[in-house]
């Protein structure tokens, strides 16, 4: 058993397995030396990925896949109670550790980044794994996403730094206790965890206070609710600005659209200094200086991080080209929040210049819909065209009256032009009679509609 890997965790059972949090820190046990098992709805390539480092993957669910000699059987919120799996663990006494749990664990010993915000996580994350590693940091990662195969959203580095996405979605990141916190950004989502912004706020103030003593936290100063609860804050952490406001810490002076990409610079330490980011859009390059002014905050020279930090080109589904038919360029984007969305269809504007850019979006979670419908018709407005289709419900059941046409009619009203589809085996043929020469077609949210990218292709005039 390699060190560092916590007893009661050697043999553990994830059920969901193939998902994008269960899936890396599956990783990072197989990678430790772990006996991992684990079960999730349905094959793929992160399963095959995990098979490859010695896991045992089951498709399906049902209590015959749990071991009665499995040391622990890691869950997610979105685990329902009478999942077969976990049922059988209760019968035979296994203990249920939740995955939040299950990393904390993981990166007991390192120095912990921790990346927390409503929108960026993933792209700030990725970031700092790629340009540590880059510098030969070799640090331990786990990320919300697929950096550039199926399975690369986690290693075991055998750096002393460990790299980790931080969800507030449902209040698992109260368990981290990183030497850096980032916060990128405060706005009210995950509407069936939180009712206001009270909450949320609240919720980002309990993480904060998790940061250990004489550690930094890192935070927005453009951003109104991530200041907000920097005014809230006690004093007691090290607090690190950065942005384009007067006031930042670390300031960007300029963000300059190079196609796609973007040449920064920002003032450290009172000096300027100029760095490319390998991805379009203004968001991105500010996730970019949260991660230079973290990896400054650990002691790694800026001057050294902000070239590395030009090594990452993307993460899958965060605007990821996926190909390009007939003059048509296809581009996947996980963007669901009204926030995300408009900040996406920004970036595809600036580096698309005088294209149409097309959007097929799939609405994800009734719950989010019902509270942002609105707003996400509204950034809907910024596309060409767009084809909308009926919601992606996740873990959640229907909620009565809550349908995509909230989002069609606020569009609409934006002065959208607007489709409907409710069969998306209908939409590589819809949005090929749309597309012409020169187009864009963004794929946007963060369910199944990634799967439709290729089919749009295939479907396109060769």
């Amino acid at each position: 058993m390699a060190p560092g890997l916590p007893t009661a965790m050697d043999r553990p059972h994830f059920i969901g397995i193939g998902g994008a949090g269960m899936s890396g820190i599956a990783k990072i046990l197989a990678q430790r030396g772990a006996k991992v098992a684990g079960s999730d709805a349905r094959d793929s390539a992160t399963a095959d990925a995990l098979r490859a480092l010695g896991a045992t993957v089951h498709i399906g669910h049902a209590a015959g896949h749990l071991a009665d000699d499995a040391s622990c059987v890691v869950v997610s919120s979105a685990i329902r109670e009478d999942n077969p799996e976990l049922v059988r663990a209760a019968e035979l006494g296994i203990p249920v550790v939740h995955r939040s749990d299950a990393l904390a664990a993981l990166m007991d010993g390192l120095r912990p980044i921790a990346v927390a915000g409503t929108h960026g996580k993933t792209t700030t994350t990725s970031m700092l794994a790629v340009s540590l590693t880059a510098l030969g940091r070799e640090p331990s990662y786990a990320i919300g996403g697929d950096l550039d195969a199926p399975g690369s959203n986690a290693l075991h580095g055998g750096g002393e730094i460990f790299v980790a996405e931080a969800d507030e979605s449902d209040r698992s990141f109260h368990k981290y206790a990183p030497e850096v916190a980032i916060i990128l950004n405060v706005e009210l989502d995950h509407h069936a965890n939180y009712a206001s912004m009270e909450e949320i706020h609240q919720s980002f103030e309990t993480f904060v206070g998790r940061v250990v003593p004489g550690g930094t936290l890192v935070i927005s100063a453009d951003h109104e609710g991530a200041r907000e609860l920097t005014r809230r804050l006690d004093g007691s952490v090290r607090t690190v600005t950065y942005g384009e406001s007067a006031d930042a810490d670390v300031r960007v002076l300029s963000v300059v659209p190079q196609g796609l990409r973007s040449e920064v610079t920002v003032e450290l330490d009172g000096a300027p200094l100029t760095f490319t980011v390998s991805v379009p859009g203004r968001h991105y390059a500010h996730n970019a200086v949260a991660a230079l002014a973290a990896g400054a905050a650990l002691g790694i020279p800026a001057a050294e991080l902000a070239p590395a930090l030009a090594a990452y080109t993307g993460v899958k589904r965060r605007l990821q080209l996926k190909g390009e038919a007939a003059g048509v360029q296809v581009v996947d984007s996980y963007a669901h929040h009204p926030t995300e969305m408009t900040a996406d269809l920004e970036a595809m504007r600036a580096a698309a210049g005088d294209a149409r850019i097309l959007v097929v979006f799939q609405p994800h979670l009734f719950s989010r819909t019902r509270e942002l419908g609105k707003e996400m018709g509204q950034s809907l407005s910024l596309a060409d065209a767009s084809v909308v289709l009926d919601i992606y419900p996740a873990r959640e059941d229907p909620i009565p009256g809550v349908t995509s046409e909230l989002i069609i009619e606020a569009a609409r009203a934006a002065g959208a032009d607007v489709t409907a589809v409710h069969d998306q085996a209908e939409i590589p043929e819809v949005v090929a009679g749309m597309a012409k020469p020169g187009d864009l077609v963004l794929t946007m949210g963060a369910g199944d509609v990634t799967d439709l990218g290729p089919r749009i292709l295939d479907r396109l005039p060769k």
